[in-house]
């Protein structure tokens, strides 16, 4: 937060010129603080108006040793983070997503590569292109796999205290003690009932959606054809990214080049000789990789203290998880059907006529592959925010004052965990909520 006080001249200034702007900059030292370091504090102002991008403009009685007179500065606040904030839009069946990039600016940036490139000499390609594994990523990908693990973990023993209820009829879920009363449920025979969800018990696939992708042995090889789709392994996507960053898994082999490939043509190549290399030597992983725990030694916390640290040590698993997923998409290639939610990591998408989205006769079920964004590859489950839990239940009336967050974030946060500065625009904690419908109806 920045905070700006202007003099108002009203007369000669000592240093400031009657010719210079009507207003000038007073820069405080820390030696010499004439104002409150926090100028909120005897304001009656809560901390949450710094989220705020309203302007204020307040007169601060100060004394100011710019020449023998007092002047009263106004006091201006800025800042830009907003105080609530909408969810991302979210896509009906007959819609196509958009590509992250415009073709137009793709077309674009296409035509000047070849114009800059033009009457130069090829450049060798760089790792992962070349079939090599981006060394310095090596590590990031441990970090993410583990991280993932972690965060499975964490989330059994957490739901075991913090209440998770599920639609039966649909994919809906809700944090806390009871479902929630709005009609949004769309799963069968939604209209006998107007809408309203039947809540049951929920288990760790509707908190982290379970989205899985090929594995590939060999990430440059040709593409899967429809009648492999099913000799071929399927991993989670968040797994087969860590694979090709360099994690290695017994249980799922890939091919690892020593030395780069050699182009013979824009689509084609063949891989160096690789016999007069040494043999290469078993390595020690950087990190050892996690396993999920069995359903037998899944406890709870024992304490409040207990079930606080482990929700903080769970929301940094899901932030680790997906800033790490994001850097790795920057080299390892991520597809996503612009139509459905099948993900393939790699550089193009699989042959397998398996999209059933909207008009997919039209495209003989083949998927319409474009690149991917994080949201694709770990999509968040967005459920409503409880304000407060030990409360009064959410009114249907009054849903426009909620804010929602991803589930995983909504779950470390009942358990005590503080809110990541990201979410707390879509969860709207600053926007007051009104204690019954007459006062929501006096809301301008």
């Amino acid at each position: 937060m920045s905070i700006t006080y202007y003099a108002i001249s009203s007369g000669t200034l000592s240093g400031v010129s009657p010719k210079s702007a009507p207003f000038a900059t007073i820069q405080s030292e820390p030696r010499r603080q004439f104002l409150n370091p926090n100028p909120f504090s005897r304001l009656g102002f809560s901390p949450s108006l710094q989220g705020s991008i309203i302007e204020f403009r307040l007169k601060l009685s100060s004394r100011v040793v710019l020449s023998k007179e007092c002047r009263v500065l106004p006091l201006v606040v800025r800042n830009d983070r907003p105080q609530n904030e909408d969810l991302p839009k979210q896509y009906a069946r007959r819609e196509k997503k958009p590509f992250p990039v415009p073709i137009v600016d793709l077309r674009r940036a296409a035509r000047e590569r070849v114009k800059n490139n033009k009457d130069k000499p090829k450049r060798p390609l760089p790792p992962p292109k070349n079939g090599m594994v981006v060394k310095s990523l090596v590590p990031l990908a441990y970090k993410v796999y583990n991280a993932r693990i972690r965060l499975i973990n964490n989330l059994h023993r957490l739901m075991k205290v913090v209440r998770v209820n599920a639609c039966g009829w649909c994919n809906e879920i809700h944090v806390g003690p009871y479902g929630h009363p709005f009609k949004s449920c769309k799963g069968p025979n939604a209209s006998q009932r107007k809408g309203l969800h039947e809540w049951t018990n929920s288990v760790i696939e509707d908190v982290i959606v379970p989205l899985e992708a090929y594995h590939l042995y060999d990430r440059l090889g040709k593409r899967i054809r429809h009648d492999e789709r099913f000799s071929i392994p399927r991993v989670p996507a968040v797994v087969e990214l860590c694979i090709q960053g360099g994690v290695e898994i017994p249980e799922f082999p890939t091919k690892r080049r020593r030395k780069p490939i050699i182009r013979i043509g824009k689509s084609e190549f063949v891989d160096a000789d690789e016999t007069e290399l040494p043999d290469p030597e078993p390595q020690p992983p950087p990190v050892p990789l996690l396993t999920e725990l069995p359903v037998s030694e899944i406890t709870p916390p024992s304490s409040e203290e207990e079930m606080v640290s482990l929700a903080e040590e769970t929301l940094q698993a899901w932030e680790e998880m997906r800033a790490g997923a994001k850097k790795l998409m920057r080299l390892y290639r991520v597809r996503v059907c612009g139509y459905c939610p099948e993900v393939h990591v790699g550089p193009t998408g699989h042959k397998a006529q398996n999209c059933g989205a909207f008009k997919h006769q039209q495209r003989n079920g083949q998927h319409g592959w474009q690149s991917a964004v994080l949201d694709d590859l770990i999509p968040p489950r967005y459920v409503w925010h409880v304000p407060d839990v030990n409360g009064p239940p959410l009114q249907r009336e009054l849903r426009s004052f909620y804010g929602q967050a991803p589930a995983v974030v909504e779950i470390c946060a009942q358990a005590g965990a503080v809110v990541p500065e990201q979410y707390r625009a879509t969860m709207r904690l600053e926007v007051g909520i009104p204690s019954s419908v007459k006062e929501a109806e006096m809301v301008v």
